[in-house]
This record gives C-alpha cells, structure tokens and sequence, in this order.
C-alpha cells in the first residue's frame, strides 16, 4: 500500500549517493572523494537548509588523460547536469589523470 504523504513527494537518495554513483558510471574513476561542505555555507546564499547544497568533488579518471581543466569539469558537469541544476548550488572540482 502506497503511503499518500509520500506518493506526491518521492523520498531522494542523499546526494553524495548520486554524486558517487553517476561520476563512477560516467568515469570509472581510480580515485573518488566527495565532500559535503554545506554545513561550513549554512545561512547563506544558496542554502536550501536541506544540509546537501555544496560540495567539493575529487576524482582522478582516465576519461581525463588529454583534457585542459576545463574539459574535465564539462564531463563531471556532464554526469551531474540535473543534479546541478535541482539540487546541487556549488560544486568543487578537482579533476585529475592517473598519475598526476
């Protein structure tokens, strides 16, 4: 039996799951850390109050081996696109090949 309090408003998995789970899809990384900084921005611009609005992102990828900065961030902004635009304010990256 459906609960009705929940039926309108889908329960979401917390975000760092998502983060973790859509950047390992996208890019196999050999190293991943993700790090919810929200309680270090709560008050301020952007804080939802949900405590899951900013975080800071390292992965190293071989999906980066070529790319500039820039490339790298458009791959993870590519695997969190609807994240960043519904759930996500601000997001760190740092992106790195293996080796570097």
């Amino acid at each position: 039996m459906t609960d009705p309090a929940t039926a309108s408003h889908p329960i979401q998995r917390p975000i760092v799951d998502e983060i973790r789970d859509r950047l390992t899809a996208a890019l196999s990384p050999t190293a991943l850390t993700i790090s919810n900084d929200s309680a270090q921005h709560a008050g301020h611009l952007g804080d939802d109050g949900t405590g899951e609005s900013h975080f800071t992102v390292t992965v190293e990828s071989g999906a980066f081996v070529g790319l500039s900065r820039v490339g790298r961030q458009r791959l993870v902004h590519q695997a969190l696109a609807d994240l960043l635009r519904d759930r996500i304010h601000a997001l760190a990256i740092r992106a790195r090949a293996p080796g570097e």
